[in-house]
């Protein structure tokens, strides 16, 4: 699959939760099915791809590639206003609200956040303001400012909320690293406005204003969509939420960097996250299984990212791991192993 139109392929998350919203019945789990039943089956049976063929210069803004990412926020939105409008005015059964809540919170974690994160890493002001509006929709705005500012910075160190222990199970890493999260992006705006304003609580404080913003879309979403809407919009922003979370789990899990003796820490290497070739979850994700090369320079658009061959390698795509995970005895059964591999050939 080397054509840019493959990348048509990821939105097939948005266009099966309109079907789940739409025909209602057992087709409100469409998206749970094709996330976590179809997609891990057949990237049992595909072998990984390591190939990249860039099919556009990286240099052009406007192209292809980044109108599809730009695409997703009216998409986004689309389906939010439907799902609320569909739970609100339609009478569902209960295991109907379910499988759409469940729908649209995965369309929200697997294609909200991550576009968002896509676009967050960017230079553009626009290209920034559409990753907010996006994580706007799952009420996580303050990601933006802890991964760029944090993550990024204390990857695979005990600094970092969004680095998983080993042995940590991920439910426990769901509550640790959400609750972190929040506060090292509080943490990072308040040292940066005592240093410029020589006060926290100043509308220059951007986590101030990103919670008032969201505070207004609750209270919008109230007004327009009532109790109902409201509880069905955080229900299914936390599930988004969850899925950044996994992932997250997937991608650091017990890779740590080495501390030398005045305190600081190698520098990101290959070896710090863990990735995966399987084309189906690489196209459906936009590429973010190549973790490894984004951390060494986040600033690469997502279609230009590249295998590294010192990476650590997932034996199955991000979506069947996610899944692994959740079952904490046989994820530390499989993936601890290869840790340990992993860290004797780093010694």
């Amino acid at each position: 699959m080397q054509s840019k139109h493959k990348y048509l392929l990821a939105y097939s998350i948005p266009l099966v939760t309109f079907l789940s919203l739409w025909l209602h019945g057992w087709w409100s789990f469409a998206t749970l099915i094709e996330s976590f039943v179809i997609i891990p089956l057949f990237e049992l049976i595909l072998s990984p791809d390591s190939s990249l063929k860039d099919d556009e210069h990286p240099s052009k803004s406007w192209g292809f590639y980044d109108l599809l990412l730009y695409f997703m926020v009216p998409v986004q939105y689309v389906l939010l206003i439907f799902y609320l409008y569909t739970i609100t005015t339609v009478q569902l059964q209960t295991y109907e609200i379910i499988g759409m809540t469940l729908s649209m919170g995965i369309q929200s974690g697997a294609v909200g956040i991550n576009v968002a994160h896509e676009l967050g890493h960017r230079k553009s002001r626009f290209d920034r303001f559409l990753a907010k509006s996006l994580l706007l929709s799952s009420l996580y705005m303050h990601f933006i400012i802890e991964h760029n500012r944090g993550h990024h910075k204390n990857v695979a160190t005990p600094q970092d909320p969004a680095t998983a222990r080993l042995d940590e199970p991920v439910y426990f890493f769901w509550f640790r690293s959400i609750i972190g999260t929040f506060i090292s992006a509080w943490k990072i705006e308040q040292g940066l406005q005592k240093k410029k304003h020589g006060s926290t609580f100043t509308f220059y404080n951007e986590m101030i204003q990103l919670i008032s913003i969201e505070s207004l879309f609750l209270l919008s979403i109230y007004l327009l969509f009532g109790w109902i809407g409201l509880i069905g919009f955080l229900t299914s922003s936390i599930i988004g939420i969850i899925l950044l979370e996994t992932v997250n789990y997937i991608e650091h899990y017990g890779l740590i960097r080495k501390q030398h003796q005045n305190g600081m820490y190698e520098r990101v290497q290959p070896w710090h996250s863990w990735n995966s070739d399987f084309p189906i979850g690489r196209i459906i994700l936009f590429e973010l299984t190549r973790h490894s090369d984004h951390h060494y320079k986040a600033s690469k658009k997502y279609h230009t990212l590249q295998h590294l061959e010192e990476s650590p390698q997932l034996p199955t795509g991000y979506p069947g791991m996610m899944l692994l995970s959740l079952i904490p005895p046989l994820w530390f059964k499989i993936v601890n192993p290869k840790l340990k591999r992993l860290n004797q050939s780093s010694q």
